[in-house]
């Protein structure tokens, strides 16, 4: 009798969750939205905290724990549909989540210290399955210095794997996206694109002249510049700062709109791989430069004036630090190629309308 009254229930559920698809309309209306504007209705319609060390809708959230003490807090989600490409197994699958959150605590200048994690696990996963998982989220935590220390579990019909990280650090420290001043250097922490070419690869078969594996390896292990973040942040030489996980071109545009500022491109960072696997498959290397996305890179504005404590503080930690533009008071993003001036358009990763 216990078991029957368990399937009524999960058959129940199963309905009460189709009945609310089916009146809300949910799936081709959030498709429509997108991610951005279901963050801003969201925003609309919550009583925001007074006093954030963090204002909303930046990278992470602080809050005070002392005159200049905060806890930081980030949360982000992988979910397979979305964020799990093919050729990508379980054990990469769980570090990506955590790498994921860690690249937003890089952009912040802030050393993470634990994560919980909530789990959903469609029915079949085997025992080496969930062994796979929990070694993906160790190595990625360890990685970079934190530990899990609890979370939950519950059954999905995808894998979703959320994280929640958490560190401390003084208010002094962290890099917010709100700061930049016309004037400012503009910087990013490595080359973009190999990311995009490693996806067209592993999801449309395409192939590159040589290189291969590092444009596959970018997608399967990505890199969080922790160690980066942390030497801008000690450096006090920048003024604002952004993970680029969603491409450059839509963090160039989150930058704009946090600072009612605009950026000239003089350099588009392309990576060399990037730009041999553009020309080889006949495709446009700006496009997959600028609006790839799952770059984990760092995108920073610098005080002209302390550039070179910038770029030796970030070399000095084993990064580089790479020159791409500046900051214009007319609120428009651009490139300058030959002496002529391209608009860069507002887009790049976004959950609901983006598609692996």
């Amino acid at each position: 009798m216990k078991n029957q009254f368990l399937n009524v229930n999960k058959l129940k559920h199963k309905m009460e969750v189709y009945v609310m698809k089916r009146s809300n309309g949910a799936d081709e209306t959030s498709m429509k939205m997108g991610e951005h504007k279901i963050i801003e209705i969201i925003c609309r319609n919550i009583e925001h905290m007074p006093n954030m060390a963090a204002p909303f809708g930046d990278d992470v959230s602080a809050l005070y724990l002392s005159d200049n003490k905060v806890a930081v807090l980030k949360t982000d989600m992988l979910v397979g549909k979305t964020d799990v490409p093919r050729g990508m197994d379980l054990m990469q699958a769980a570090r990506k989540a955590v790498v994921m959150n860690v690249s937003d605590f890089a952009s912040k200048g802030i050393q993470p210290m634990a994560a919980l994690v909530a789990l959903g696990l469609p029915e079949g996963y085997s025992e080496k399955d969930i062994t796979e998982i929990a070694k993906g989220l160790n190595s990625g935590a360890r990685e970079y210095g934190a530990f899990i220390v609890g979370g939950d579990t519950n059954e999905s019909s995808d894998l979703v794997i959320s994280v929640m990280l958490y560190g401390i650090a003084d208010k002094s420290s962290l890099i917010l996206r709100k700061g930049a001043k016309p004037g400012d250097i503009l910087a990013v922490t490595g080359f973009f694109g190999k990311s995009a070419a490693g996806l067209r690869i592993l999801m449309d078969g395409l192939k590159a002249p040589k290189g291969a594996d590092k444009l596959i390896d970018a997608v399967l292990n990505p890199k969080a510049r922790l160690a980066e973040g942390k030497a801008l942040s000690n450096s006090d030489a920048v003024s604002a700062a952004i993970d680029s996980s969603d491409g450059l071109a839509w963090s160039l545009n989150e930058l704009s709109r946090f600072n009612d500022v605009g950026f000239l491109l003089d350099n588009i960072p392309t990576a060399d791989e990037t730009r041999e696997f553009a020309e080889f498959n006949k495709l446009d290397p700006v496009e997959l430069t600028l609006y790839g996305g799952e770059e984990y890179e760092l995108v920073v504005t610098v005080k002209p004036d302390k550039w070179d404590i910038a770029k030796e503080a970030v070399e000095a930690a084993g990064g580089q630090l790479i020159k791409i533009g500046k900051v214009l008071s007319e609120k428009e993003n651009s490139w300058s190629s030959d002496g002529k001036k391209k608009l860069i358009e507002p887009r790049g990763w976004e959950h609901f309308k983006t598609h692996l």
